[in-house]
């Protein structure tokens, strides 16, 4: 049961950044959240999703659509040397993902770097997986110095 529900979780993401990707490039038109759901909606369309899975990819969609702002504000800051323009856009929308499940979705950290990783191997080119590991990895670490400083 529990590999049943990680699997599901995990083909969530998957349509998740597939969502966002698709959002992502062609972002010229609507809001990022009308056009991330839009493209879950098409994507629904040709690939089977479970409910439970559907709704779990819903909210990561909104919720990295309603925090995109800051979620890329954190990581240009962490992602040294990389602006988010220039970062592979499977790549950028991974990170926001795992971003958000970190930051905002209460998914432990190492649990959404591991999928983001994962993810990486199966969606982006030789060097992704690293650079996601990397870049989220900092994230992590910008949060917990953060948040000693204010627990000081």
């Amino acid at each position: 049961m529990k590999g049943e529900a990680a699997s599901a979780r995990h083909r969530s993401r998957r349509a998740a950044l597939q969502a966002l990707y698709s959002a992502d490039l062609r972002s010229r038109g609507t809001g990022p959240e009308d056009s991330a759901l839009s493209a879950l909606d098409a994507l629904a369309e040709h690939f089977e999703l479970a409910p439970g899975a559907r709704s779990f990819a819903e909210e990561l969609v909104k919720g990295v659509a309603a925090e995109r702002a800051t979620l890329d504000r954190r990581l240009v800051e962490v992602a040294r040397n990389w602006r988010l323009e220039r970062m592979a856009l499977v790549d950028r929308n991974l990170l926001r993902l795992a971003a958000w499940e970190i930051l905002y979705g209460g998914t432990p950290a190492a649990v959404a770097i591991d999928e983001a990783v994962e993810l990486a191997h199966e969606f982006g080119d030789d060097a992704s997986p690293r650079f996601v590991n990397g870049v989220l990895d900092a994230l992590v670490r910008s949060s917990a110095s953060v948040a000693a400083e204010e627990g000081a």
